[in-house]
């Protein structure tokens, strides 16, 4: 796909669950939804700045949507069950789950890592996405045309020194995508891929590289595009795939 352009209806009656929707890439994946017509759950750790991208949709003219407050380091498999019956309860649907959520706290080297930190790392960006997509399966195999896109990075493709349990949690989400789309390939609609959105600005990688000028890396609106045509019926028969994204392209990991 290259310099995708979606219609400005691509989303329009679909339902769609954004984690990490209060900064970054997941910010700027739900206001794009919400542009192309999505109804956007909001999903994140900070309810504050949830309302605050809760008030930006709105006033950008898209359809209303709705906050999920989340923690998903202590959130248990009852609350993400809970979510999902919420979610079928007062939409009816769902017709996308987006994971943007992540949490590195630090860089470290193996030998120095923290084993209680280790678990949380885990907790957060690979069993928290485990249990979530889970929960909303029945919701996603009752859709017409549904799409699961996990949020990948590069350490999770080729491990790199000092990533730690981040970069372990990611592989693993890569063979959880995988696992997830062999398993609904040939039983349900739903499409699941991971997409890996690359180095942009946000406040994560301000803490981890404190010493680099923020201004010279691209936007995360600049990957939106790329999170929308994997949303969207443009993308129909594309389940299992390692993605990566570059302004507004996506391809193929290599």
């Amino acid at each position: 796909m290259q310099d995708y352009q979606p219609s400005p209806d691509l989303l329009a009656e679909r339902v769609i669950l954004v984690t990490g929707a209060a900064e970054g890439v997941g910010q700027a994946v739900a206001r794009a939804c919400a542009a192309h017509g999505a109804t956007v759950i909001l999903s994140g750790f900070d309810e504050e700045r949830l309302n605050s991208v809760y008030d930006e949709i709105e006033s950008a003219g898209g359809p209303q949507p709705a906050t999920l407050p989340l923690d998903l380091e202590n959130a248990d498999e009852s609350l993400y069950l809970g979510i999902a019956n919420t979610i079928g309860d007062e939409f009816g649907r769902l017709d996308g789950l987006v994971h943007c959520a992540t949490f590195v706290p630090f860089l470290s080297r193996i030998d120095d890592y923290d084993a209680a930190q280790w678990e949380r790392v885990l907790r957060i960006n690979l069993t928290a996405p485990f249990l979530l997509t889970q929960a909303t399966l029945p919701l996603l195999r009752a859709a017409e045309d549904a799409s699961v896109v996990f949020t990948a990075d590069r350490v999770g493709r080729k491990g790199l020194a000092y990533w730690g349990a981040f970069s372990a949690a990611k592989f693993g989400i890569e063979g959880l995508m995988q696992t997830l789309a062999e398993e609904t390939r040939d039983s349900s609609r739903i499409r699941v891929n991971s997409l890996d959105p690359g180095v942009v600005r946000s406040a994560q990688r301000r803490e981890l590289y404190p010493g680099e000028d923020p201004t010279t890396l691209p936007s995360p609106d600049t990957v939106a595009p790329s999170y929308l045509w994997l949303l969207g019926p443009d993308a129909q028969g594309t389940t299992g795939q390692a993605l990566s994204a570059s302004p507004g392209q996506v391809r193929a990991d290599a």
